[in-house]
């Protein structure tokens, strides 16, 4: 995709759009030689306007990197490894799976699909396609790793069709654990991530009020004009305080909850005890400033109370994400009939949006594939990752033999690293595609390099009705692969290729290679091995604009003639308030033992709660190989008030060692006054090994906090999601 051609003899200016993380910056980048020289937000974008982050700046760094890997790697028995073809891992890979399918059932073979590809617009339909085509349900994602309550708490509570408030042209938010201007991160009415610190100052020059509910005084919650500082995992304490405050008063929608709502009064009864002062006990937020709170909400016009990942991770995610669907139904903060909805998407399949109510429905439960670990079942269309290690470990029928790791980390990503060291070497199979060695890629039997998103073709798919406009991006790839590379689509397609099987993307069914249909008795479509733009004309099947209309677009644009008004629904369907099992959550939160200052006796032996946290200058696990990136840090900082460093006789910079219900870990302390004392903040996604690093080199590669965390001793019944942030934790002095 050309635009211009700059001064420089032979550089080409391309337009792309980002794919590190979900935020999709608009970007242009300078092409030499089929390769990135230079990148740049597009200050011609109508919607990013040139913003950009650290993380994407280094892509023409990642095209080239001395730890980028761009030839397929195959273990040898003796730990070494060997570069091989494409062809031939593939050959190898699929023998194996066909042979381990014919010993031990389809279930036997697993995906995880981490955070990356959810960013590879085609990766989470085909490899869910190809689950589906060979039988198998051990298909897991990052989602049920960190907010999996989002799902549940919809599938309970029913889906207002015509859709939430949007940020843009609200007078009142509450934001709950979401650091926007840090994570990029905004479920729907948060902070638009897309350049957030001009979304947040415009939204406040126009008068919005916001609420912020977050255990530290972060980026976003300076800007509150209420900071409602939450001893960490009682965010469901102190909403069903807010929630009770609203109903003594009589300041929700009662109209609104006549028509479309039920359970008003049960919940009245059931958040009864929560009263400002037990919250303030237990929650530590003043008494007065609940009451503030829940009076500067109710008394909003329009505005939407979100969350981000932290609180999901929290203990009791579900109810947490239930109470704001509670306080956005109470007070009606939804687009009613005659309203206009600001986006309905542009891949998104065409249909007007209705004043009604989707209603509930089973994602979960007996009906439901079932895991074989503790009574867990598939939930919300995944299996629960916080299972699959012991699936791996469990003998006997189902247990998983195979596990392609697509654009995830599971050695930092998932609960309990050293169960997962346990579980990545009883595998039989172990294919990871990745752009580097990391944590887990040094235990795989073959590694596939990926394309970084310069080389690929993508649309925003995920993001598609986040924006607050209708605007999309078809990016094609604008530089030349750097060595013998696969998509993570492009994966499945060449196993389900080699075994027979077809792959149904709901808009049609992937073509296969001609010479493979012959073989096979022609009984797959043998047309050819399909482009990704065919591959997402599949996926996006029934868009409002053609997508060869959007990919001859140069960039991003806004389909301003893309209009959606709320019409008068006709579904007698009701948002479900209290629904089966919420009020005996709620009940059982009141019931919990307390010490006497207020937190729960279970936490009482332990001296810290550990909150988890993101960092601007890296993702996750990735990034932290860029040399611009390291001079931001090479830690993940233990952050402490500093009083509690005192107490231990340390200052910032001074090694502790941190021990959870998991095990323990080495960090680096670092003084911060916007957190209380009692509170350590450490960053997710860092540190490495256990078999490779022994927490001596903590300065320079962090520490995983993943080491700290029980799978076992405290986890979600529904998703098997352990307790990942709030966790308890005592802090010694090295």
């Amino acid at each position: 995709m050309k635009t211009k051609t700059s001064q420089a003899p032979g550089v080409e200016t391309k337009k792309t759009y980002c794919r590190i993380c979900h935020n999709y910056c608009a970007m242009e980048v300078d092409v030499l030689d089929g390769k990135p020289i230079a990148v740049r937000g597009d200050t011609s974008d109508p919607v990013y306007g040139g913003y950009t982050c650290i993380k994407g700046r280094q892509l023409p760094n990642a095209y080239d990197h001395e730890s980028r890997i761009t030839q397929p790697l195959k273990k040898l028995a003796d730990g070494s490894w060997q570069e091989i073809s494409s062809a031939q891992a593939l050959d190898e890979i699929a023998d194996k799976v066909k042979e381990i399918i014919v010993a031990d059932g389809a279930r036997s073979i697993a995906t995880y699909c981490g955070t990356y590809s959810f960013q590879e617009s085609a990766a989470l339909a085909v490899s869910r396609a190809f689950h589906d085509g060979i039988g198998s349900p051990s298909y897991y994602t990052s989602v049920s790793i960190d907010q999996p309550a989002k799902g549940i708490a919809l599938s309970r509570f029913g889906v207002w069709a015509g859709g939430p408030h949007s940020f843009e042209g609200a007078d009142v938010a509450l934001i709950v654990g979401c650091n926007t201007l840090i994570s990029h991160f905004a479920p729907y009415g948060g902070i638009p991530p897309f350049s957030p610190r001009k979304a947040l100052n415009r939204g406040l020059k126009n008068g919005i009020k916001m609420i912020v509910i977050d255990p530290r005084k972060t980026e976003v919650a300076r800007k509150a004009h209420i900071h409602l500082q939450v001893r960490p995992g009682e965010d469901p304490t102190l909403l069903c305080g807010i929630v009770k405050v609203i109903l003594d008063e009589n300041l929700y929608d009662a109209a609104f909850c006549e028509q479309f709502v039920d359970g008003v009064e049960e919940l009245r009864e059931a958040v009864k005890d929560f009263t400002p002062e037990y919250v303030e006990l237990r929650a530590g937020v003043p008494a007065e400033l609940v009451v503030e709170a829940a009076r500067v909400w109710a008394n909003g016009k329009q505005g939407t109370a979100t969350a981000g990942t932290g609180p999901n991770m929290a203990p009791r995610g579900n109810i947490m994400e239930h109470l704001l669907h509670v306080l956005n139904t109470l007070c009606g903060r939804f687009n009613k009939e005659g309203d206009k909805v600001p986006n309905p998407g542009v891949l998104s399949p065409t249909g007007n949006r209705k004043a009604e109510v989707i209603a509930p429905w089973a994602a979960f439960g007996k009906d439901f594939p079932q895991s074989r670990i503790r009574g867990l079942s598939e939930c919300c269309g995944e299996m629960p990752t916080a299972a699959l290690n012991d699936e791996i470990l469990e003998p006997g029928e189902g247990q998983v033999k195979v596990l392609f790791n697509i654009g995830g980390n599971p050695m930092v990503a998932f609960p309990n690293q050293h169960k997962t060291v346990r579980a990545m070497k009883a595998l039989e199979l172990l294919v990871c595609i990745d752009v580097k060695m990391s944590a887990t890629a040094v235990m795989a039997d073959y590694i596939l390099p990926g394309k970084i998103c310069l080389e690929r073709d993508d649309a925003p798919v995920m993001a598609d009705t986040w924006f607050d406009v209708p605007y999309t991006h078809y990016a094609e790839a604008i530089v030349e692969p750097n060595g013998d590379l696969i998509e993570e689509w492009e994966f499945y397609w060449e196993i389900a290729h080699r075994l027979g099987i077809e792959l149904n993307l709901g808009g049609g069914i992937l073509p296969m290679d001609a010479a493979f249909g012959v073989a096979t008795g022609g009984t797959i479509p043998t047309d050819h091995k399909p482009t990704k733009f065919e591959v997402l004309e599949l996926v996006t099947t029934g868009t409002k604009v053609p997508l060869q209309e959007i990919r001859a677009k140069k960039g991003g644009f806004v389909y301003e003639s893309i209009e959606c008004i709320v019409e008068k629904g006709d579904s007698t369907a009701r948002l479900q308030l209290t629904p089966s099992g919420i009020e005996s959550d709620i009940r059982e939160i009141r019931e919990e033992k307390l010490s006497t200052t207020g937190i729960p006796e279970k936490d009482g032996t332990y001296t810290h709660l550990l909150t988890s946290r993101r960092l601007n200058h890296v993702y996750n696990s990735s990034g932290q190989q860029f040399e611009a990136v390291k001079e931001k840090g090479t830690t993940n900082h233990a952050h402490m008030h500093p009083d509690d460093l005192l107490k231990l006789a340390l200052v910032s910079g001074d090694l502790v060692q941190i021990r959870g219900p998991g095990g323990r870990v080495t960090a680096v302390t670092k003084a911060e006054t916007s957190i209380q004392q009692g509170v350590c903040s450490l960053a997710h996604g860092w540190g490495f090994h256990p078999d490779y690093d022994d927490n001596e080199n903590v300065r320079e590669i962090g520490a995983s906090s993943n080491r700290l965390i029980s799978d076992e001793a405290e986890y979600d019944p529904i998703s098997g999601m352990a307790r990942q942030s709030a966790i308890p934790v005592t802090i010694t002095a090295l």
